[in-house]
């Protein structure tokens, strides 16, 4: 796969060429232009600090969108040992765009279950592009059953548009899946930690994300809507996708600030993509602690604490009414 470079990144890769080529010519025609190389490195340097540490909630999208960034499987590859992948819901067929099974992570039995995209046109096709069916989520959920039957704890991996929105997907009721995935989720006895690793996009996200934790990597993003969806609607035009993206907060930050998220997850600087092993890495390390924390607690507990979590998302202003106009709007009211 060539390698992938997104809009804002051009500059850097830009300057990259200018020092590759500036090398090439020392050797080739002996000249020193050592001077010249550190100077542009120096400055290179300095063009991916100022990038990477001021990005526009837009460019948080398209990271996480970044067709490179390190996908489920290749979390399960790199954290976990004795993976058994498990198929089928037992009603319809095999949803591809969802993976999950039984393996151990840090030598500990887990279930880890969550959707996974393709790299190329074959294997997006293969995958849905990442777009789940009804008997995806309901594979899902009789994965988490059969998890909460050897009392083992739930880690789902969330990296989704959304559901699979087609005709084929409505005929065998999309939504009741993930209606009941939500209902089913709330009343699990063992720990469920929900990571966003890429797009946590809709109902498709939330359809494995009701979690006692839910955690989400530096460059992911967890909305109601896609930007682009959202501009759709609001502005007729997906070109404002960009605007939407500031309004919907959907970054890491905002999340965590909002009460959604429960720690953001750093990621190698630059982005996942830069580097699968360190990725893995630091999201296996927060992982073991929040998994140790839940471990302790009881049955009864974890559904408690679970919902009592999504009863308190939400942050809400009320104001007095102004004086004037508005006052006298209130009293007509009443």
């Amino acid at each position: 796969m060539p390698e992938f470079h997104l809009e804002f990144e051009k500059p850097v890769i830009e300057l990259k060429k200018k020092i590759e080529e500036l090398k090439n010519f020392s050797e080739h025609n002996s000249i020193d232009v050592s001077e010249q190389i550190d100077a542009l490195t120096v400055r290179l340097n300095e063009m991916i600090k100022e990038i990477y540490t001021s990005l526009t909630p837009w460019q948080r999208v398209q990271l996480a969108r970044h067709p490179e960034r390190p996908y489920t499987l290749d979390y399960i590859e790199h954290l976990f040992t004795n993976f058994i992948e498990l198929s089928g819901d037992r009603r319809f067929r095999d949803d591809k765009a969802i993976v999950g099974g039984f393996a151990k992570f840090r030598g500990k039995p887990v279930m880890v279950i969550g959707t996974q995209k393709g790299r190329d046109m074959k294997s997006n096709v293969y995958r849905n592009f990442g777009w789940p069916s009804p008997e995806g989520y309901r594979k899902a959920m009789r994965l988490m059953q059969l998890a909460e039957k050897a009392e083992v704890p739930i880690i789902t991996f969330i990296d989704t548009p959304g559901a699979f929105p087609g005709i084929s997907s409505e005929e065998r009721h999309i939504a009741e899946a993930i209606a009941v995935n939500l209902r089913d989720m709330f009343s699990l006895r063992v720990p469920v930690i929900a990571i966003v690793i890429g797009e946590g996009g809709s109902g498709g996200a939330i359809g494995i994300g009701v979690g006692n934790r839910i955690l989400i990597m530096e460059n992911a993003y967890y909305s109601v809507i896609t930007p682009e969806g959202c501009a759709a609607i609001l502005w007729k035009d997906r070109k404002h996708a960009p605007q939407a993206a500031d309004a919907l907060q959907l970054t890491a930050e905002k999340l965590l600030e909002l009460g959604i998220a429960d720690e953001i997850i750093p990621e190698p600087f630059g982005g996942a993509q830069r580097d699968y092993a360190k990725a893995a890495e630091l999201l296996g390390d927060v992982l073991a602690r929040h998994l140790c924390e839940l471990r302790k607690l009881s049955g009864s507990k974890l559904r408690e604490q679970r919902y009592a979590k999504f009863r308190a998302m939400g942050r809400f202003a009320e104001t007095a009414p102004e004086s004037g106009a508005g006052a006298a709007e209130e009293e007509a009211k009443q």
